[in-house]
């Protein structure tokens, strides 16, 4: 029984945070555009803030701590310790996230609207093989 309500814990955070992971750069993208104005800046800026402290950042450690439980309980092996480096990726990903989410906010941004839609894509290929491995654990 606990075991499956961990469980249920688990897939509702990763799906919590891969929503935001996903609309993160997405915002990031409009926001790196040159001709929006400073209303706008400081509601994208808002809208980022509470995107990755309130959903991402909390969902992160929910997904990391249910997942760590369900580990105890299922015993490491091969595909799960492959499924935690890509989800330490995706970690690394969220942090760099944060980094330009602070740029941002101190109107630093170098970046391209360009780069942003190609960094749009690391979590899905991420989510991706993660789904495969826990799917066919090879």
């Amino acid at each position: 029984m606990i075991f499956n309500i961990i469980k249920v814990i688990h897939i509702v955070s990763v799906i919590s945070w891969m929503a935001g992971l996903l609309y993160l750069p997405r915002l990031f993208v409009y926001h790196a555009n040159s001709k929006i104005i400073d209303e706008t800046s400081n509601t994208f800026k808002i809208m980022e803030r509470r995107l990755y402290w309130y959903i991402c950042s909390p969902a992160a450690y929910a997904s990391w701590i249910s997942g760590l439980i369900l580990t105890y309980y299922t015993g490491l092996e091969m595909w799960i310790m492959l499924k935690i480096l890509f989800v330490f990726a995706l970690t690394i990903y969220h942090f760099i996230c944060g980094r330009w989410l602070a740029n941002f906010a101190n109107n630093n941004n170098s970046r391209s609207e360009k780069f942003y839609r190609f960094v749009n894509e690391i979590p899905t290929v991420l989510l991706i093989i993660i789904i495969i491995l826990v799917v066919f654990k090879p």
